[in-house]
């Protein structure tokens, strides 16, 4: 699973693969000035970690890709 930081039911960061990996990412963008170590909100207020499912799909095996499609197909 993956994590990302969200601004009230707003994603606004990317998924990362672990909350501790989303607090780095909070903590070298200016957002936050520590990470926390026990606990206590200090990210701003509306602003929470929370866990994301990526969505993420096979490609179809029946998808060409641009130079494998006929110049007649275009």
């Amino acid at each position: 699973m993956a994590y990302a930081l969200f601004n009230g039911d707003r994603q606004i960061g990317p998924g990362l693969p672990n909350e501790a990996a989303v607090w780095k990412q909070a903590l070298y963008s200016g957002l936050i000035p520590d990470v926390p170590v026990a606990g206590g909100q200090i990210l701003p207020a509306r602003y929470h970690v929370m866990e994301i499912r990526e969505e993420r799909c096979e490609p179809d095996p029946a998808w060409k890709l641009p130079d494998e499609i006929p110049d007649d197909a275009i």
